[in-house]
């Protein structure tokens, strides 16, 4: 299932294929990403030798300065344009979405794990801006939504026939394990503390939890998000 374009038009969330140098968290995320170093442990690739390919994929900066960003080797020297271009041939059908009413610096853990299964969409639910730094850059390779409120949300969810699955710890929480999770679905996360809202909870089509074995009653979602999407890719192989 096809995603909705980026909301190029939001300035709190970074579409994948523009930069955002104009925004100093953005900036430095930027830098991040594109960090060159001459030490020789460092990971990433030096200086192509000359002759360069030709290739429109690659960038001819990287090309030149080397390529030290934290991506799959396949993905050495390509632009972030060619990168989102590939990732996009391949999305698999599951979306995350998180509440932002508190600026929750697990955010960006969450959308680094995003990547990490290359998912359709991400959507911030509440505030359009989030902490930058956990997600080292890998927001440049998603494609990001942004929406007021649950209500909002769900609107998308409904005309995008992706349903809704709220993960939190309740009376009513089927175990994650043992699920039966869509295909195409969104997986709904709350902030630390208060987890999800009560609205949140009412527009999800299921409540699934995480089980625990320990004393702590929760897990942060940026741990919590890691985990959903390894059960949802477990039932779900690409491929399938």
């Amino acid at each position: 299932m096809s995603s909705p374009p980026p909301d190029a038009s939001d300035p709190g969330i970074a579409d994948a294929a523009q930069p955002d140098a104009a925004q100093p968290d953005a900036a430095e995320a930027d830098a991040a990403d594109r960090v060159r170093s001459t030490d020789t442990g460092s990971a990433g690739v030096g200086p192509h030798r000359l002759p360069w390919p030709v290739d429109d994929r690659l960038d001819p900066e990287l090309l030149a300065a080397g390529d030290h960003r934290n991506v799959a080797d396949r993905y050495r020297y390509w632009s972030v344009d060619a990168i989102v271009a590939d990732l996009d041939t391949r999305r698999r059908p599951v979306h995350v979405a998180i509440e932002n009413w508190e600026h929750d610096f697990n955010i960006g853990t969450v959308i680094r794990n995003a990547n990490a299964f290359n998912v359709a969409g991400v959507h911030v639910v509440g505030g359009k801006r989030w902490d930058r730094r956990g997600a080292m850059s890998t927001h440049r390779y998603l494609h990001l939504h942004h929406h007021p409120d649950i209500s909002g949300f769900a609107a998308w969810s409904a005309a995008a026939g992706v349903p809704i699955v709220a993960i939190e710890n309740s009376v009513d929480a089927a175990p994650i394990e043992t699920a039966s999770l869509p295909s195409a679905c969104a997986l709904l996360f709350g902030q630390e503390g208060p987890g999800l809202s009560t609205a949140a909870l009412e527009a999800a089509a299921m409540v699934c939890e995480i089980t625990q074995y320990g004393s702590t009653r929760s897990l942060n979602a940026g741990v919590a998000s890691g985990i959903a999407l390894f059960a949802w890719s477990q039932q779900h192989p690409l491929g399938t």
